[in-house]
């Protein structure tokens, strides 16, 4: 049997942990920039919150209280996320990380008694970490998504056992489907098939015929016969991409040279965190589609590296060639983006002979500069040509909650009795 466990409203269920005051009332958090609304607590569904929906037509109601709204908070969000895939490992020491909010456990033959487990499992991340779950049980991975889609309406645990399978395919839409989504759907309706059981009582060779392998898999998945596998480990990326739109539009070299070092400094972390390095990357930038200016709104340059490499200094250095390269005066940019690539694991690293090789020395500073930024906050220390905190091309967040459980300046202060 597997267990999926799903974190409610998981980004207003983290803003909540520590504004106990908010619950019950409507909560949304924003997209970067303060765009638009991607989570949303019940409360701002019941007055007419929608997902997606742009910031400024709620303003309104963020002004007369009447909705509190939050900037994303990543750093935190990513925490606790960490701490709740620790406390379901805790339980269940079989677990597959599926996403920030969603993880798989496959239980064995010593789970007897799946109706307990699983509010142990809501009740200890609720106990440990304060964030509500959703668990769903059922003999195989496609079933538990659906079992815990359904766990919303029966108190937060449903199970799909092997005897009642069919019982329960309807209780949810077709395009709900893990593997099928809206658009597979739409082609299962053109040849009418309308529900989750109809599409299970086709013949396997017409699910063959009519759909891909993954098909074919949620086909058998969604009969109880597992065909996807736990994955225990991460698969390593082979690209690694962070890019950011700007505050406000940006038309320097010097605050998007800023920028494009921040982001070659934040890739060069995660590969020695994923101890890789790059051989190659590539340098973005995109204007806004909302100006008259003429050409294309999107463009970038692809850089070789003489050897991969996770050094920041040398990132940043190639990555500031390549907006030598791509920058023009006059033009206004709303974003602009690194991403390495050629991805080889340390050890691999093809060595150059006219390059200079990384001593133990630098390798130690690195490692420091990463624990120590780890412990005190993102980019407490950094390369200058980064530039400081109060830079024009940083992300609007007017709303940002403090990082209590990562920045120790922002860890909340509780006084008991007199002060």
């Amino acid at each position: 049997m597997y267990a999926l466990i799903d974190c409610n409203c998981f980004y207003v269920s983290c803003e909540r942990v520590f504004r106990p005051d908010l619950r019950q009332q409507p909560v949304v958090v924003l997209s970067n920039n303060d765009g638009c609304v991607i989570s949303r607590s019940d409360e701002a569904k019941a007055i007419g919150v929608k997902m997606g929906e742009p910031f400024f037509k709620m303003k309104e109601l963020v002004r007369n209280g009447k909705v509190t709204a939050f900037s994303s908070n990543y750093t935190l969000y990513g925490d606790l996320s960490d701490r709740v895939m620790k406390t379901l490992a805790s339980i269940v020491p079989d677990i597959e990380v599926y996403s920030i909010d969603e993880a798989f456990l496959h239980l064995n033959e010593s789970h007897t008694d799946l109706e307990t487990l699983g509010h142990t499992i809501r009740n200890t991340v609720k106990q440990h970490t304060g964030i509500p779950v959703g668990v769903g049980i059922a003999p195989t991975k496609t079933l538990a998504k659906l079992a815990n889609r359904l766990s919303k309406k029966t108190g937060g645990v449903h199970i799909i056992y092997p005897d009642n399978i069919q019982e329960k395919l309807n209780a949810c839409a077709l395009q709900d489907v893990w593997g099928i989504g809206r658009r597979n759907a739409k082609r299962l309706q053109a040849n009418y098939v309308d529900t989750i059981e109809q599409f299970v009582n086709q013949r396997e060779e017409w699910v063959r015929q009519h759909f891909s392998v993954i098909g074919l898999r949620t086909y058998k998945e969604l009969k109880g016969i597992p065909c996807i596998d736990m994955e225990d480990e991460l698969t390593e990326k082979k690209s690694i991409c962070t890019s950011r739109s700007f505050g406000e539009l940006q038309n320097t070299f010097a605050s998007i040279q800023e920028a494009i070092a921040t982001h070659a400094a934040s890739c060069a972390e995660k590969l020695r965190k994923q101890k890789c390095a790059a051989a190659g990357m590539y340098v973005s930038l995109s204007k806004s589609r909302f100006t008259d200016q003429e050409g294309d709104k999107y463009f970038g340059t692809y850089i070789k590296l003489p050897q991969a490499t996770n050094n920041t200094a040398t990132l940043i250095q190639y990555a500031s060639k390549g907006l030598e390269l791509l920058f023009k005066k006059d033009v206004y940019y709303k974003k602009c983006g690194v991403t390495v690539i050629d991805i080889v694991p340390e050890e691999k690293i093809q060595l150059n002979l006219f390059e200079p090789q990384k001593n133990a020395r630098l390798h130690a500073l690195e490692d420091t500069i990463d624990k120590l930024n780890q412990k005190l906050g993102k980019n407490v220390l950094r390369q200058a040509i980064q530039g400081n905190d109060n830079n024009t091309w940083k992300l609007r967040c007017e709303n940002m909650s403090p990082n209590y459980t990562t920045r120790i300046g922002e860890i909340l202060v509780v006084h008991v009795g007199n002060k």
